[in-house]
């Protein structure tokens, strides 16, 4: 399994892990992430944090993480999967991390590292209290599962009789968790089958549907997009096409790119970047500048991380853009440069020959070419219509309109080469070691 592929995959598809009753896990995908685990344990975990992985995508990597065997795994790997998983535990909504243990034991899966993550999350979850409440049931089953039923119902019979910290305990429940000291009420709550009093209108008590760690900043959509509100960089880059003051702009300019690209490690490889700088892209009206502004944001942002960007402007250039689109002619020329990657970046209007970058597309591979190319759509919106607008289907394409798009935009761009694969590891262990400070803190602030 590649990582573009499994990537992609990732990204682009979300439906739910279900459990009918008395029946078989429905898991469409599992074949796809047993394997991609099978041929790369760490980096399929690792792949499970990328910004844009759909939600129900995270909780398969979760499940696959927990189901599988750690036999023949290094202790750095393993020692990965268990952040990965702690920290998914926290950044999942917590009814999917109840339907994946759940799944675990449907599956009748029990090794060591998913006993530790079942009994943190039931236990030590900063919800915990609220999820006993309203879901008992379901965590008592998980609880069993994790520790077996006879010696769970034994450490919950020795914590209803007064016991706390008992050699039995240590052995059989508190060794697997960070804070011991938080178990036995939360054990007694799991086998109290008391009627609760309702919470609710309906009787029910709200199980807490957010997750504590969110993995992607929260963005909100504004409610009338315009050239000026799709980051810092397109803004200002608009300001300075429309004659505003050069100096503070370009101070500020810098600033702003630095640190966008200041989130990104260093890309050791070589991009060759077909930048379209047709009269389509400059716009009118409203949108004036506003998809070439965010076209040139994404070439200043690269021009920092790359150790070698190679531009090739089609049409005209960023300050003046004219004529029309020649992609293909662009794609040749990049190509030319023996770069490790091609990405095209255009709103996808192809109006010099209709047609001519699929066709040379085709006919790359025969000519024996194997340098990845990739298509970024520039947008207006998240929403654009791009019925007419797809010059090459067969391309692997993403589409940005806004900076934020840049941390979703980047990592899938980089892993379709060769050179992108320790670049995108070296990236998802960077974000790893960020969540688990933050899960420290939480862990932290519950303890307190």
């Amino acid at each position: 399994m590649d990582t573009p592929t499994l990537l992609a995959h990732l990204h682009d598809h979300d439906t739910p892990l279900t459990l009918p009753r008395g029946g078989t896990l429905r898991w469409d995908d599992a074949g796809l992430h047993r394997a991609a685990h099978t041929l790369d344990a760490e980096g399929y975990a690792l792949l499970g944090l990328a910004p844009g992985v759909r939600t129900w995508q995270r909780a398969r990597v979760l499940l696959q993480i927990l189901a599988a065997t750690q036999a023949g795994l290094d202790e750095h790997t393993r020692a990965v999967q268990a952040r990965v998983a702690r920290v998914l535990t926290l950044a999942l909504p917590p009814a999917h991390v109840i339907t994946v243990l759940l799944a675990l034991r449907r599956l009748r899966a029990n090794h060591k590292h998913t006993t530790r993550t079942a009994l943190r999350f039931v236990l030590e979850h900063p919800d915990a209290d609220a999820l006993i409440a309203a879901r008992r049931p379901a965590l008592l089953d998980c609880f069993e599962h994790a520790l077996g039923k006879a010696a769970a119902r034994g450490c919950a019979r020795r914590i209803a009789d007064g016991d706390t910290a008992s050699d039995y305990l240590r052995r059989r429940l508190l060794r697997f968790l960070t804070d011991p000291a938080a178990a036995p009420a939360r054990v007694r709550d799991l086998y109290d089958a008391a009627p609760r009093p309702a919470a609710g209108p309906a009787g029910q008590r709200a199980v807490p549907s957010e997750p504590v760690l969110p993995l992607d900043a929260a963005r909100e959509r504004p409610p009338t997009v315009t050239a000026t509100n799709r980051g810092d960089i397109a803004a200002t880059l608009v300001h300075l096409y429309r004659g505003g003051p050069a100096e503070d702009l370009y101070a500020a300019l810098g600033r702003y790119v630095g640190a966008a690209a200041a989130a990104f490690p260093r890309f050791e490889g070589t991009v060759a970047l077909v930048l379209d700088a047709s009269a389509s892209m400059r716009g009118y009206g409203d949108r004036e500048w506003a998809v070439l502004s965010q076209a040139a944001a994404l070439r200043m942002v690269l021009s920092q991380v790359c150790a070698g960007l190679e531009v090739i402007e089609v049409g005209g250039d960023e300050r003046a853009p004219r004529g029309a689109t020649d992609l293909a002619a662009g794609v040749l020329d990049a190509l030319g440069t023996a770069p490790d990657l091609v990405a095209v970046v255009s709103d996808g209007y192809e109006n010099v020959f209709p047609g001519d970058l699929a066709r040379v597309v085709a006919s790359l591979p025969r000519a024996g070419v194997t340098t990845p190319v990739v298509f970024c759509h520039a947008l207006f919106t998240g929403s654009d219509d791009l019925t007419l607008r797809r010059p090459a289907p067969a391309l692997p394409q993403r589409g940005f309109w806004h900076q934020d798009d840049f941390a979703e935009l980047l990592p899938w761009m980089f892993g379709h080469c060769d050179a992108g694969a320790p670049w995108l590891r070296a990236a998802l262990h960077a974000r790893l070691d960020v969540l688990d400070r933050r899960a420290d803190g939480l862990a932290t602030g519950l303890a307190a």
